[in-house]
């Protein structure tokens, strides 16, 4: 199954081919995701990418460092912590 967020952006980007406005969209989701739903800023903006032409749903890659590097690092410190 898909990611809750990416099956989002895919029907929001079905919404921008049928003419749907970036309110209306919102409100749809909103409909059939609830609490799930993406935040309004993110629909808009999701809206925005796919009425200019986007077609990836995918995120794009952000710069920095990964999250996992971090969950690792304080991996780390607990099992040192727990070793000694």
């Amino acid at each position: 199954m898909l990611d809750l967020k990416i099956e989002q952006r895919v029907n929001i980007k079905f919404l921008v081919k049928l003419k749907k406005t970036a309110t209306e969209s919102f409100r749809m989701l909103s409909e059939v995701y609830g609490e799930e739903c993406l935040c309004r800023a993110h629909v808009f903006e999701w809206y925005k990418r796919f009425s200019s032409g986007r077609e990836d749903v995918e995120a794009d890659d952000r710069p920095g460092r990964l999250q996992q590097m971090k969950t690792l690092k304080k991996s780390n410190k607990l099992f040192g912590k727990i070793v000694d």
